[in-house]
């Protein structure tokens, strides 16, 4: 069985045909270890054992919408295509919590904005922490060079797959 699997993996790699599809095995093995969400456990483990995996998905969608200006309850729903009033139940949950907080918006202060609480911005960057120590331990025994060159070619291939995800996803339910 190993001698089949290794055979496999050398014609695999041998064959400069196979890289497309190389890429997109590649990927499918990526997503079910990333599906497990270990550096989001290993952050909340650190930082603030009693939140769930979902606060951390809010507080992405938080940090990612604030660039964009003031963020709603909303605008967290949409981002992470749930009901609002999922994104509600849980923004409340966080705000009980002390990882976000409502306050009146600056631009029209009958609208409720979220933001995050000191709490909250420890835990963005004990995921920051975690994920580049991740990487970091994956890529350890790479040249600098190899590091440089994957570094550029998978932010290129993963602005591509955004780009093409959201021009596709407009017009895609759910």
């Amino acid at each position: 069985m190993n001698e089949t699997l290794t055979k496999t993996r050398t014609t695999e790699l041998d064959d400069p045909l196979d890289s497309v599809p190389r890429i997109g095995r590649t990927m499918t093995r990526m997503r079910m270890m990333t599906g497990r969400r270990l550096i989001g456990r290993l952050a909340i483990q650190s930082v603030a054992p009693d939140l769930e995996l979902s606060h951390l998905d809010v507080l992405d969608a938080v940090r990612r919408a604030q660039e964009n200006g003031e963020v709603t309850v909303g605008a967290i729903a949409e981002m992470l295509r749930i009901d609002p009033s999922r994104a509600s139940r849980v923004v409340s949950d966080m705000v009980g919590r002390n990882v976000l907080r409502r306050e009146a918006s600056q631009a029209d202060a009958r609208r409720i904005v979220v933001v995050m609480t000191p709490l909250g911005k420890d835990l963005l960057a004990e995921i920051r922490a975690q994920k580049l120590a991740f990487v970091s331990e994956v890529v350890r025994d790479w040249p600098q060079e190899e590091i440089d060159t994957f570094s550029l070619l998978f932010e290129k291939f993963i602005g591509g797959y955004e780009a093409i995800f959201l021009s596709r996803d407009k017009d895609t339910p759910g």
